[in-house]
């Protein structure tokens, strides 16, 4: 099926990183692909950000998406694991930069809050809810998490970028006045 604009979700992590693509038609959505990156059979953080890069790669080769949209890194109380979630986070990217797809990152708040009405949803509701708006059959739902997480940046990405841009106005009367002379007497 040929798609207006495709978005890859990423949701990076250096144990399971989940991925999901979003086909857009329109104001028809389909589910492409989701699914998840496993990485702990790698001892080696390096060997794990390795993975990611030729993962996101080839699927950035397979789907050819338009936009990357990925969930950012929350700030937990181990330095170490919020680091080693950046450097997934930020492999994953240049994995996208090096074919020149825009990136956009939403927070996990912003991302629930899009999918489900409410910021402190757990990823058991935002999954049932893109279950229900993306109509996957109960079947086809992934085991991880990590997938739908990653699929819902990518609807997320969707609502943010398809909203209307509000006119910023102008500042000043002087600058009403010079953009509109036909109006002023």
């Amino acid at each position: 099926m040929e798609y207006e604009r495709i978005i890859i979700g990423i949701d990076p992590g250096t144990n399971v990183m989940g991925y999901g693509l979003l086909g857009v038609n329109g104001k028809k959505l389909s589910v492409i692909a989701m699914g998840v990156i496993k990485l702990s059979k790698f001892d080696d953080h390096y060997l794990r950000l390795r993975r990611i890069f030729e993962r996101v790669t080839g699927l950035i080769e397979q789907y050819l998406p338009d936009e990357l949209a990925i969930e950012a890194p929350f700030f937990g109380k181990n330095v170490q694991s919020m680091l080693k979630l950046g450097r997934a986070q930020g492999v994953a990217m240049a994995a996208a930069l090096a074919r020149d797809i825009p990136i956009v990152e939403y927070a996990p708040l912003k991302i629930k809050q899009a999918i489900t009405g409410n910021g402190a949803a757990s990823k058991e509701q935002v999954a049932e809810m893109l279950r229900r708006i993306l109509s996957i059959p109960k079947e086809n739902m992934p085991d991880f998490l990590d997938a739908t997480d990653a699929l819902g940046a990518a609807l997320c990405h969707y609502y943010e970028s398809s909203r209307p841009k509000p006119d910023k106005g102008c500042s000043s009367w002087k600058e009403f006045i010079a953009k509109n002379p036909s109006r002023v007497k």
